[in-house]
């Protein structure tokens, strides 16, 4: 049988049909004793044909089974099994494809392996990142998540299969309302008493859309920046302190100087000099009493004096000062706020969004009722800000103007946060910000 399989598949058939022709003519002479020429070749056809068939039979048997084994080689291929291979002693053109395909074998397992290995170590890695990663189906079906957000959403449960809008109604309402605006925001978890105590948890909430397996995905990244923005304020202090130092040094350093020219001038008589040196020193001594007084604002917000204001009135007076358009509809409502505080925070926030880049007409205040408390969203389409920008934006002296003090965010979140509040960032759809302040009532 071997040595029949290392014959090419031509001599094989040529050697076959030779010896059945062959033998056709000499039966055929024989028949022809007793019958005539074509009958004595006809006969001889069919009583050769049964026998020409069993040895065609046999020499594709050979073939037949390489082929089946081929097949069942490629039906395991295709679901996934490279572990077969295809034994065939013989050479030729069979010999080639048989070589050919146990290499073709070889490689997918290659393949599958290094695949395998590079699957383990990236599910190693996305299930010890310190992010909470989700990954949600078109019907809204949690399909995979890490531990980091097994901890932050399931109490450390497995969240595969669960409903993401049920997992979401079960989180606090900063989480809520962060993914209600869309986008991609920053927010704040804890209740009045830890945010008092600086013991607040501030997150990154990042949302991507991709289509896998033709479907259309949403990947959910939750970033917990505490700990950095910590480290971040305690190097913001400091470059505080060297400001507020620097400043004082270029006020008091005049000042020394003028004073003592001051009472130079007044000991030699040379009274008409002393004006000017006077009208100096006081001017530096403005200036350095606005600096301090900017900055002491900041740091000694008084607690809020809440009292009964109407939202027709307050917002009446908010767009006497600055142009924006509202969306709101508060009727008789009333809120308890400290007036004069919430009115220098959204001032402070619907300034910025005219410095954003955005057309003055597309600046807008949006007011909502929801449950327990009133949102108040500044809305604009300038540029937006990038990730880095929005993971400090909330930070005291923390700015991107060349000129600017770094106040009026932080400011609007201190104010916020005094009445009981919180306040998020996010970039819209489309381009521009909005900047969400949520008040109880």
């Amino acid at each position: 049988m071997r040595w029949r399989q290392r014959l090419p598949l031509s001599l094989v058939f040529a050697a076959l049909a030779l010896a059945y022709a062959a033998l056709a003519a000499a039966l055929s002479l024989l028949l022809s004793r007793w019958l005539q020429g074509a009958w004595a070749a006809l006969l001889a056809v069919a009583l050769l044909a049964p026998l020409l068939l069993y040895h065609v039979r046999r020499a594709f048997a050979p073939m037949n089974a390489l082929f089946r084994a081929l097949a069942g080689s490629v039906a395991s291929y295709r679901d996934g099994d490279f572990g077969f291979g295809v034994a065939w002693q013989g050479g030729g053109a069979l010999g080639t494809l048989v070589a050919a395909h146990n290499a073709l074998g070889d490689a997918l397992r290659e393949q599958r392996l290094a695949l395998v290995q590079r699957e383990l170590l990236l599910d190693t890695m996305v299930q010890n990142t310190p992010v909470a990663m989700l990954l949600v189906d078109p019907s809204r079906r949690v399909v995979h998540a890490n531990l980091a957000a097994r901890k932050l959403l399931g109490d450390g449960r497995k969240l595969e299969g669960q409903s993401f809008d049920a997992l979401l109604a079960r989180t606090p309402a900063a989480l809520r309302e962060a993914f209600a605006r869309g986008g991609d925001g920053m927010f704040t978890l804890g209740e009045a008493d830890d945010i008092d105590a600086g013991n607040e948890e501030i997150y990154h909430l990042a949302r991507r859309h991709f289509r896998l397996n033709g479907r259309r995905h949403e990947l959910v990244l939750l970033r917990q920046l505490t700990a950095e923005l910590r480290r971040q304020e305690v190097q913001t202090w400091k470059k505080v302190i060297r400001v507020i130092s620097h400043e004082l040094n270029n006020s008091l350093a005049p000042i020394a100087s003028l004073a003592h020219s001051g009472a130079e001038l007044l000991r030699r008589g040379q009274l008409e000099r002393l004006p000017t040196a006077l009208a100096t020193i006081e001017e530096r001594a403005r200036h350095l009493e606005g600096f301090i007084r900017d900055y002491a604002r900041f740091a000694k917000l008084p607690a809020p004096r809440r009292e009964p204001v109407p939202w027709a009135r307050f917002l009446a007076q908010l767009r006497s000062q600055v142009a924006f358009a509202l969306d709101a509809d508060p009727g008789d409502a009333s809120i308890r706020i400290d007036a004069a505080q919430l009115e220098q925070a959204l001032l402070n926030l619907l300034r910025n969004a005219h410095e954003s880049g955005s057309r003055p007409e597309d600046v807008a205040l949006a007011l909502r009722r929801v449950p327990g408390a009133w949102r108040i969203d500044v809305l604009d389409r300038g540029s937006g800000m990038n990730e880095a920008v929005l993971a400090n934006a909330l930070l005291p002296f923390y700015s991107t103007k060349r000129h600017g003090t770094g106040l009026g965010l932080a400011l609007a979140r201190e104010i916020a946060e005094a009445h009981g509040g919180r306040i998020a960032l996010l970039n819209r759809t489309g381009g521009g910000l909005c900047v969400s302040l949520v008040l109880p009532d």
